[in-house]
């Protein structure tokens, strides 16, 4: 395998846009905002290697599932801290072809991807390749803080989120160079417990966390949850002896 570093292409880390760059994100009501999409990996506990790729696309703002894809996977790349998305991004990209391809017309205009988009240790997390890769805005959300760039799970932290009142309530994820890399977001009113937001592509810090928060009926945002509930359903239907998860977040 290659050196870490060079396993990321210069060319893709360039491509991330973190500004607002869709008429819809222009208001904080997302007026022209119709499908909002959720991507997950689901796999059976002991095995590392197959997984059940899903992809979800609801409506917006109604959240209702107008399109869903269940695919069993073969996960090739090993699994390496920091580098998930090599092992994901490509099953989760051929998700989104398949529905170009067969229902071009529930195509989403935004996707969540469960992970980290630039609150990540080279600020290039799953959400900002499969945002780059498919020209798609991308969110990343995270239900585990990622420890990086001088972020830690410490007092600070934990009064930080103590502080956080009511769904949609936030606060910024400030690396040691003092550059904004995420917010943790009070989603719900039901959940104390944060998720951790970042930009992917093509989509502000801002409005992703408004967006994040206008998605979520619980504590994970709906376009992800469906992901995860659906894809733990199909290989609960097709291995029924088996125990079920997810992958890391990263």
């Amino acid at each position: 395998m290659s050196p870490p570093e060079e396993l990321v292409k210069q060319w893709e880390r360039e491509q991330v846009v973190v500004e607002d760059t869709e008429d819809w994100q222009k208001s904080p009501d997302f007026p022209g905002l119709e499908r909002v999409a959720g991507l997950d990996l689901s796999f059976i506990k002991g095995d590392d290697v197959n997984a059940c790729s899903q992809l979800v696309v609801l409506s917006y703002p109604d959240l209702e599932v107008l399109y869903e894809d269940s695919q069993m996977v073969t996960l090739t790349a090993p699994y390496m801290p920091g580098f998930l998305a090599f092992r994901e991004t490509p099953f989760l990209l051929e998700a989104l072809q398949r529905l170009e391809k067969d229902k071009p017309t529930l195509l989403p205009q935004v996707v969540f991807v469960d992970g980290n988009g630039l609150f990540h240790y080279r600020e290039f997390g799953l959400a900002c390749h499969v945002g780059v890769l498919s020209g798609l805005p991308c969110v990343g959300v995270a239900k585990n803080l990622l420890q990086v760039q001088g972020v830690f799970k410490n007092e600070e932290h934990k009064s930080q989120i103590s502080a956080l009142q009511k769904g949609g309530d936030s606060f910024p994820l400030r690396a040691n160079s003092g550059k904004v890399l995420g917010k943790a977001l009070r989603s719900s009113d039901r959940s104390t417990k944060p998720v951790y937001v970042s930009v992917g592509h093509k989509i502000s810090l801002d409005t992703a966390v408004q967006l994040t928060y206008s998605c979520s009926r619980f504590r994970v945002p709906e376009p992800i949850r469906q992901a995860d509930c659906r894809s733990r359903e199909y290989l609960r239907a097709h291995f029924p002896a088996a125990k079920t998860g997810t992958g890391s977040t990263e």
